[in-house]
């Protein structure tokens, strides 16, 4: 172990050819961050199997992880997730969404909550207050991690695209209840504005490909809307007109908290369309939309996805099963899914 702390080794990303080093015992993601190397990834825990890509050469070991994320045989066909992987050689990985999306400086700085509104019954729309002095650059889709006072992170992800700050400076957050979560119970129980937190970011590969024209799927489940509002919101800014389908699913409407700020900001945005689709609606509902499991929406409405990006955020399952189902069953090319799955302390 000691020879591995104090090893360095050569990490090289094909067909990009970009290249970075390790440093003692960190993973290979670790090491891409720190070097500015855009590896996709989401989680950091090896929760949800964003970073996991294909091993040409080398050795790793892999620490804890789930075996949804990287299951035995898929590790055994030399596949690797990077958030966990720490090299005893010099490796060659085959990623083709290596990006400089990790070019924004990682800053560590205390927040203050500035407003909390409930969105749902078991959603909360936090804003955070920056300090003044601070300059926070991230794309839109990325998220923050919150650091407890024991060390334990939550992340989130920023709700508003980074140009809003011009004009309303902060963050952000949508946050889901999840009944006994060390932090979301206290959100939705203690937590009072002018309250000060930590938080460090940003972080994360999902973001949108502006280097294409291709028409757009986004695929959303319950806050999985968060990240994909700022898309949007990035998107209408920058006059970006590629044909786009938004599918949102939850079990009951009340699940789409922000279906009507989705009617106001893209009313402006011919090329836009939005498609709700509820999965337990109860008869009080009186829902006359779409009905079943959201991902399945999407396969229903497109026989032919080869010519699409898919970007995909929310549950793992959902995630999970879309990404799939449209590579196998509608030719989606797996380079152009992208996806941020919202895994829990559960799925770690």
């Amino acid at each position: 172990m000691t020879e591995i702390a104090n090893a360095s080794f050569e990490i090289t990303v094909q067909p990009s050819g970009r290249s970075f080093a390790t440093q003692g015992a960190e993973t290979i993601l670790a090491a891409a961050i720190r070097t500015g190397v855009g590896l996709p990834y989401g989680c950091k825990d090896g929760a949800c199997g964003s970073c996991k890509c294909k091993k040409i050469s080398g050795d790793v070991s892999h620490g804890t992880h789930s075996d949804k994320a990287l299951s035995a045989d898929e590790e055994a066909s030399g596949y690797v997730l990077t958030c966990c992987a720490t090299p005893h050689s010099d490796v060659v990985l085959e990623s083709r969404q290596v990006t400089d999306a990790s070019s924004f400086p990682i800053k560590k700085m205390p927040v203050r909550v500035a407003a909390l509104e409930k969105k749902s019954h078991d959603v909360m729309q936090v804003r955070l207050q920056l300090p003044a002095s601070e300059k926070f650059q991230y794309h839109a889709g990325q998220y923050v991690e919150f650091i407890l006072r024991d060390g334990a992170r939550r992340a989130y992800s920023m709700a508003t695209a980074p140009h809003v700050q011009e004009t309303t400076p902060g963050l952000e957050l949508h946050i889901r209840h999840m009944e006994g979560g060390k932090f979301t119970d206290h959100v939705f129980g203690g937590m009072k504005e002018k309250e000060i937190l930590r938080v460090e970011g940003p972080f994360g590969s999902f973001f949108l490909r502006e280097d294409s024209d291709k028409p757009i799927i986004l695929l959303v489940s319950g806050t999985g809307f968060a990240p994909i509002k700022a898309l949007i919101e990035h998107m209408r800014h920058k006059g970006i007109n590629r044909p786009t389908t938004l599918y949102w699913g939850g079990r009951r409407p009340a699940d789409l908290y922000d279906a009507a700020w989705i009617a106001e900001h893209t009313a402006s945005m011919p090329q836009f369309k939005y498609i709700p689709v509820i999965s337990d609606a109860l008869p009080e509902d009186a829902w006359t939309g779409r009905t079943g499991f959201v991902h399945q929406a999407v396969m229903a409405d497109f026989a032919d996805l080869s010519g699409y990006q898919v970007y995909a955020c929310g549950a793992p399952i959902v995630v999970d099963s879309a990404r799939a189902a449209y590579t196998s069953e509608r030719a989606l090319p797996a380079e152009e899914f992208y996806a941020d799955a919202f895994t829990s302390e559960a799925d770690k």
